[in-house]
């Protein structure tokens, strides 16, 4: 590690991600969850990359093929005005006309976010994704698939190469960083991440070094693999834990909504009081700061060398689900550079590092609830995982004879996200209907679900068969 100061140094990873709903359903589930997350995570955080600022940003390739697919601009405008205006204006006035003066008042000025995303939106000429290019850093696996669970060394190839390939026709430059999707890694993948290009990921070690052990906050490496950096899960549960930041009771409750999913109530259930809500943000951030600065320096005395604290979260976390998160995230960066604490890109701490040795029993690990792969392939889900390898094995059978086609269905099959929303029992059925759909797909090879259902119009366009005939 070159250049770092002597107390250590902190890297924000945001991971950006979203499953492949363009064009696959709207309300409930599907394409508004896109929408939403343009409006009130993707383009905020744009405000705050274009101050230079030194995150991490990784952006999924099943992201971007949909921030790119045709027609993806004239869509979200089309939802922000004729849905999420009018969509305020009922409820409103449904509360202003039960007397809920307070709850309606936020509302109204709630409603001007979606107005102030069209204006962001339109200023950067609807291209979000062109607007992100230049800050796009880290890359993932094509569909965002958990790599240990995939049948074959060359499924596992397949997925990279397609991830990869994408990455660098969208960007250009691309410096090895790369998201485990769910951070799942077991020792096998090493090699072929290292074969793939990969210079440098993240894994969860919390289960194997213990919450708050010093050794999160070194770098390591596996025989012949990439750079392995641990998230500093100490640092990141102040962030994202059932008792962390966002569960402040002066914050908006994400939960509690109403008839059109619109949120004026705080978590202590008062109505929702944004000048008091920012003002804890940059009281969170203040305490963010000065608890990393101490995590820091007490890593780097007993370690010998500049500690590294990585605080990796999902991006939607941050004015979605966390809807003061922008703030709270100005506020750190603003923090950060009164008080001293240095800031930096992960990919510029890990260069040039020595990595000391993966522990020998770190095994299988993710940073999922537990912290192994049964958020993925436990009794609920089992079947969606031996699902997706049965059409591995069927697709790498085919030989020369693999069709592109069911390639990309396959692909779309193995996404970790219709596992982790059944798992943890968000979606409804949409989830399980979606893989169901992908399988009948992959069947058929004629890339839809169903006689007249939706296709998979842009996912994984750089995927190629050839990696499944790789010896």
């Amino acid at each position: 590690m070159t250049g770092s100061g002597r107390r250590g140094v902190l890297a924000i990873v945001l991971h950006t991600h979203m499953p492949y709903v363009e064009g696959f359903g709207t309300w409930p589930f599907g394409e508004e969850w896109l929408w939403e997350a343009i409006a009130v995570s993707y383009l905020p955080l744009l405000d705050v990359l274009e101050r230079d600022v030194p995150l991490t940003l990784s952006l999924t390739p099943v992201l971007c093929d949909q921030l790119a697919a045709e027609g993806i601009a004239e869509r979200f405008l089309v939802f922000m005005r004729d849905v999420r205006r009018e969509s305020h204006r009922v409820d409103i006035a449904g509360l202003g006309a039960a007397g809920e003066l307070q709850l309606a008042g936020e509302l109204e000025r709630a409603a001007e976010d979606y107005e102030r995303a069209i204006e962001r939106f339109r200023a950067r000429d609807g291209d979000l994704l062109g607007a992100l290019a230049p800050f796009a850093q880290w890359t993932s696996s094509a569909t965002h698939a958990v790599l240990p669970l995939l049948a074959t060394d060359a499924g596992v190839r397949s997925q990279l190469q397609a991830g990869i390939d994408a990455h660098r026709a969208r960007f250009g430059a691309w410096n090895g960083g790369f998201w485990l999707p769910e951070c799942a890694h077991d020792p096998w993948l090493d090699p072929l991440l290292a074969e793939a290009g990969v210079r440098h990921t993240c894994l969860d070690l919390t289960d194997v070094l213990g919450l708050g052990a010093l050794e999160q906050l070194r770098p390591l490496r596996g025989a012949g693999g990439p750079v392995l950096m641990p998230i500093d899960r100490q640092t990141v549960e102040l962030v994202w834990s059932p008792h962390g930041y966002p569960a402040h009771g002066t914050y908006r409750d994400y939960h509690h909504h109403t008839v059109h999913h619109h949120r004026p109530w705080g978590n202590d259930g008062a109505p929702y009081d944004h000048r008091a809500a920012r003002a804890q943000a940059r009281e969170h951030a203040r305490d963010f700061v000065g608890r990393s600065i101490a995590r820091l320096a007490s890593g780097s005395e007993a370690l010998g060398r500049p500690a590294i604290a990585v605080c990796a979260i999902d991006t939607e976390l941050l004015g979605h689900w966390w809807y003061e998160g922008i703030w709270w995230l100005e506020a750190v960066l603003e923090e950060a550079g009164e008080r001293g604490l240095e800031l930096r890109r992960l990919d510029d701490v890990l260069e040039g590092c020595a990595p000391a040795p993966v522990p020998p029993d770190a095994g299988v690990t993710s940073w999922g609830s537990p912290r192994d792969l049964s958020t993925w392939d436990g009794p609920a889900v089992a079947d969606l995982a031996f699902d997706a390898r049965a059409a591995e094995l069927q697709l790498l059978a085919a030989g020369p004879g693999a069709d592109r086609r069911r390639l990309r269905e396959l692909l779309a099959l193995q996404s970790s996200d219709w596992a982790f929303m059944v798992t943890r029992r968000l979606a409804g059925p949409y989830p399980r209907e979606r893989a169901a759909g992908h399988r009948r797909a992959f069947e058929t090879g004629d890339g839809s679900i169903g006689s007249s259902g939706p296709r998979i119009r842009n996912l994984a366009a750089h995927a190629k068969v050839s990696p499944l005939l790789a010896p």
